[in-house]
């Protein structure tokens, strides 16, 4: 078996233990508090979908990134709902009832939404360089990979919740572990390429990611605990998603180097951003 084979092996169990452990964390009242608010869900949704990746192609093309750097960067793009958001949402003091909704919803959307954003972006920012996708057999992967464990995470938490309980625990110390070894393999593989990112390529992430705060918080809406849900969210993007398809689709590339690079640069960002705002209550 090759390296990269094992990888996207590697990276497609992480993401499903993943999304059946934050299925079992949510209740559906959780969710139906997110679905009910339609007018902050659309927002979101817009935030998610529409502003930021239009955000990302625009700087992509300001800063002539090349095509296989471009495709990772739109992956984690269109990629939204982060397990770990409501996490931040806390330690931002921020709505995190409203980030478990949007989470889940965001994570489920993006099943079907990610693979079609892509079909149609992706030949555009790469210029026909990078190979194209099959949105289709993307999007049958990604139910399997994706949706149908997170419903299953859902559906024990609906009909066994004492049982979701005690799952808990150990699945956060295997989804843990699948991470660091994730992580650990792909910057074994890729630091060669993370070392050669120009201060020009960092400064271009960052401002991505000022961008990214900067929409999610007008789309929050006047509530302050919103505006910061609805920042981190759109700040945070869901990488375990975001490194199956371009070690799926573009292995050993820049691609991944692209992906890993700003979902570390992304996840760092957010937590600074949500300490300082915990500091302003």
């Amino acid at each position: 078996m090759s390296l990269d084979r094992a990888i996207n092996i590697l990276v497609t169990i992480t993401l499903i233990e993943m999304m059946v452990l934050l299925g079992l964390q949510v209740t559906f009242t959780e969710l139906a508090q997110a679905a009910k608010n339609g007018w902050l869900l659309a927002r979101a949704a817009m935030a998610n979908y529409v502003l930021f990746p239009a955000v990302t192609i625009a700087l992509l093309m300001l800063f002539d990134v090349g095509p296989m750097l471009a495709a990772g960067f739109l992956v984690l793009a269109v990629c939204p709902g982060a397990p770990y958001d409501p996490r931040f949402a806390a330690i931002a003091c921020a709505n995190v009832p409203i980030a478990v909704g949007l989470m889940v919803i965001l994570a489920g959307t993006s099943t079907i939404v990610s693979p079609a954003l892509l079909h149609v972006l992706l030949p555009w920012v790469s210029g026909g360089e990078a190979p194209q996708i099959d949105a289709v057999g993307m999007l049958g992967a990604l139910l399997a990979m994706q949706l149908l464990p997170l419903l299953l995470g859902l559906t024990v938490k609906h009909r066994r919740p004492q049982f979701a309980n005690r799952l808990l625990r150990p699945l956060e110390i295997v989804s843990n572990a699948l991470n660091l070894s994730v992580a650990g393999l792909i910057l074994g593989t890729q630091f060669r390429m993370l070392t050669d990112i120009p201060i020009a390529g960092f400064a271009g992430m960052l401002i991505l990611l000022a961008a990214s705060l900067v929409i999610g918080w007008l789309a929050g809406g006047p509530a302050r605990d919103d505006r910061r849900t609805l920042a981190l969210t759109t700040s945070l993007r869901n990488v375990g998603l975001g490194l199956v398809i371009v070690t799926g689709n573009f292995a050993d590339s820049a691609a991944v180097t692209a992906a890993l690079a700003y979902g570390i640069v992304a996840v760092l960002g957010s937590l600074v951003v949500a300490l300082w705002w915990a500091r302003q209550i």
